[in-house]
């Protein structure tokens, strides 16, 4: 009787219109009893509470709400003239200045969903109005809002470091080469789309003197901020609230800063950092259950059992996170499946920092994927545009993306080169 309750009580707490965080914590707590593991309901508490109680994670609410107030704040338009600066002349201008924009914004949201939402209001009517099409408009908007996601400062990379305890500083150095080559290979096939589909040029370059000082404080700040982490000067949660001062000032400078732009920011930030540990809470019930049961140390006997290397491994852990994150919200995929899977790959010899990262990229290319993708659904949400048809415009971009992530899985001395040469793994 309870096995059927532990499946159905959530899916109908989901269907009723419950969180998921309440329907993953109510299934934890359910499968207790109904896996005859009763007994130990008393110590989820403080299991639950242990989780939380990790000081890297001090640093997520200071960076969500850096991310709100620069939104907010006008650093948008900035980074978008700014990149119009440095690469809007070439053909298919606006496409580049799309990815360069994403690249400069990633440094300041550490957010796909933000980064798509701002470009979407902003860079995509520019497009159209210059003769690229809605869905190609859209679907590089789509495309480059991933590098949000692994550029530091990066949300998802402190909620893998708290939760799989890996130095956050280490994760912030080795995700920016990941980060440049996908930035790199979206310009590539801009390019070549620019020239197959005879895209124009920017039509103007704004005054280099005058852009330049108007987006110095958005550019200086990831750049003081991921200083400071990686040569230890800071810590993560003492560069966020360095981060947090930072943006109130970019906010003055720009004269965006008010009480009712000051109230939105903290509301915001407020209910996705409440999302974001309600997620850490429930996922604590099946974490705690999967280690009473076993589950971690079934995982390493299967993998002995395959007899396989460490590169095959890593390619079924990569496909593992690509598929979780084309059907599950990012944060759970995380809490669930990592602390699960990511330790068989630490007995086969995988380094912890470029695992984290590899598994960090892959589950995030869900949000440009079917049969969710939720930056593809910002996008078409706030253009317009048809959702299927954007999934049919980026699929060239996810086969990209896609292969540059088996690149970077395979070449990990390319990714850990800068945290060792600054000392950090």
């Amino acid at each position: 009787m309870l096995k059927p309750l532990a499946i159905l009580a959530p899916l109908a707490a989901i269907a009723a219109g419950a969180g998921l965080a309440w329907a993953l914590g109510a299934a934890g707590i359910l499968a207790f009893p109904a896996l005859g593991q009763e007994a130990f309901l008393a110590a989820l508490p403080r299991r639950a509470f242990s989780q939380l109680d990790v000081f890297a994670l001090m640093a997520m609410p200071l960076f969500v709400l850096v991310g709100e107030l620069m939104n907010r704040g006008g650093v948008t338009r900035a980074l978008i003239d700014f990149s119009a600066l440095l690469v809007g002349r070439a053909r298919g201008g606006l496409g580049h200045v799309n990815i360069a924009t994403s690249l400069f914004f990633a440094g300041v949201s550490g957010s796909a969903m933000a980064d798509a939402a701002a470009l979407s209001t902003t860079l995509v009517p520019a497009m159209r109005e210059r003769g690229y099409t809605a869905d190609y408009a859209g679907a590089i908007t789509a495309a480059s809002s991933m590098i949000g996601p692994i550029i530091p400062p990066s949300i998802i990379l402190i909620f893998y470091g708290a939760i799989m305890g890996v130095d956050v500083a280490a994760l912030f150095a080795a995700a920016i080469v990941p980060g440049l080559v996908l930035a790199a290979g979206l310009f590539a096939a801009n390019a070549v789309f620019a020239r197959l589909g005879d895209h124009p040029a920017a039509e103007r370059r704004p005054p280099a003197v005058a852009t330049t000082v108007q987006a110095a404080p958005s550019l200086l700040m990831p750049v003081v901020i991921l200083a400071g982490i990686v040569f230890g000067l800071v810590t993560p949660t003492e560069a966020g609230a360095l981060a947090v001062l930072a943006a109130l000032a970019a906010a003055a400078i720009y004269r965006t800063l008010d009480w009712s732009m000051l109230r939105d920011s903290i509301g915001g930030a407020t209910r996705l950092t409440g999302a974001i540990f309600s997620l850490l809470v429930a996922g604590a019930a099946a974490n705690f259950l999967a280690s009473l049961m076993g589950v971690p140390e079934l995982v390493r006997a299967w993998t002995e059992g395959l007899g396989v290397g460490l590169d095959t491994f890593l390619l079924i852990l990569i496909g593992v996170f690509l598929v979780s994150g084309m059907i599950l919200d990012t944060q759970i995929a995380l809490v669930l499946i990592a602390p699960i899977l990511a330790p068989a790959a630490y007995v086969l010899g995988a380094d912890p920092v470029h695992l984290g990262v590899m598994i960090c990229l892959a589950i995030t290319m869900g949000l440009i994927t079917p049969p969710l993708g939720g930056a593809v659904l910002i996008v078409s949400s706030v253009t317009g545009a048809s959702y299927w048809r954007l999934m049919r415009a980026i699929a060239p971009f996810i086969v990209l993306e896609i292969a540059i992530l088996l690149f970077l899985t395979f070449t990990p001395d390319l990714i850990l080169a800068l945290p060792r040469a600054l000392g950090l793994a």
